[in-house]
């Protein structure tokens, strides 16, 4: 399963060297994809608060169900 590092604050916006956690691709993609860096250095700068995100909490039940090894493609 492809993974990356996501950046809990965006390196743009002051994050860089700062806490990092590893994800699914399409996850990371799709929390890019979703929300801008203003909101995520503002609002959604940790685990729980990305999983509170209504449209990213049912995206990520979704993938939940998909089976090991999906790589899949952002929406």
């Amino acid at each position: 399963m492809p993974q990356s590092r996501h950046h809990l604050i965006p390196k743009l916006r002051g994050g860089k060297g700062g806490p990092t956690v590893l994800l699914h691709q399409v996850c990371h993609s799709t929390i890019h994809k979703t929300l801008s860096e203003t909101d995520l250095a503002r609002r959604y700068d940790s685990v729980d608060a990305l999983r509170a995100h209504p449209d990213l909490a049912r995206f990520f039940a979704w993938v939940a169900k998909r089976p090991p090894g999906w790589k899949g493609k952002v929406r």
